[in-house]
């Protein structure tokens, strides 16, 4: 049977998602950011969820519609308070939403050792505040280095440039942020792009993601949204 992961709508794209899944969204503000399966993810229903991301919303659509939903339990990021970030401050403030704060360099070297099947990993960022209080430190190379651990998804919402039908991924400049890192760290990573090209179509060498890491591919109803900054 020829390979084929192209979905015939976001809502089949989300199928199957649980409650209480740890989903890890690509996106840096609104470059890269995957708002289409976010928005379908809320249709589809699956609450009490962890929110893997760069920022905690943008707006009052994406993750801030699961956030204003009711849909999300927990958020991690580096970047809580941001342009734009209105839901999750209110909720914040009203202590209906828990936040993990990880340094942005950490949170992707978390995923990243997640998909490359590292145990755990030593940093200099953090030592000395609050980020490290509880956590193994040790002295490396005369610094004092804090131990992090990998953080995997159950599942990975990306956005990419293009795609073809076995999942074969480029990106389109600052949109490709943390897309690549997330689609090795979830045991379901579904992507949505604005152009489905044919196989061969791409240039080899351009392809970051391989088919290997991608589940699901969508085609996204507005080309171009969230493409790049």
């Amino acid at each position: 049977m020829a390979i084929n992961k192209i979905m015939d709508s976001f809502e089949a794209a989300v199928e199957g998602i649980k409650d209480g899944a740890t989903v890890l969204v690509s996106g840096f503000g609104g470059a890269g950011m995957p708002t289409e399966l976010l928005n379908a993810l809320n249709n589809q229903g699956a609450m009490d969820l962890t929110i893997v991301s760069n920022n905690a919303g943008v707006g009052r659509e994406g993750i801030g519609g699961l956030l204003a939903a009711g849909k999300v339990r927990k958020v991690i990021c580096s970047y809580p308070r941001s342009g734009g970030s209105v839901v999750f401050e209110e909720m914040w403030a009203a202590g209906e939403v828990e936040l993990e704060l990880v340094p942005q360099g950490t949170l992707s070297e978390r995923m990243r050792a997640a998909g490359a099947g590292v145990g755990a990993f030593y940093t200099p960022t953090g030592v000395g505040t609050q980020l490290a209080e509880g956590k193994e430190l040790r002295e490396i190379g005369g610094r004092l280095q804090v131990l992090e651990y990998p953080l995997r998804g159950d599942v990975a919402f990306v956005l990419a440039k293009q795609a073809d039908r076995w999942g074969n991924l480029i990106y389109n400049k600052s949109a490709r942020n943390f897309g690549p890192v997330m689609a090795a760290a979830a045991d379901l990573c579904v992507v949505q792009v604005p152009e489905i090209v044919e196989l061969g179509a791409m240039d080899p060498e351009a392809i970051v993601t391989p088919s290997i890491y991608v589940d699901r591919v969508v085609k996204m109803s507005a080309p171009g949204k969230g493409e790049s900054v």
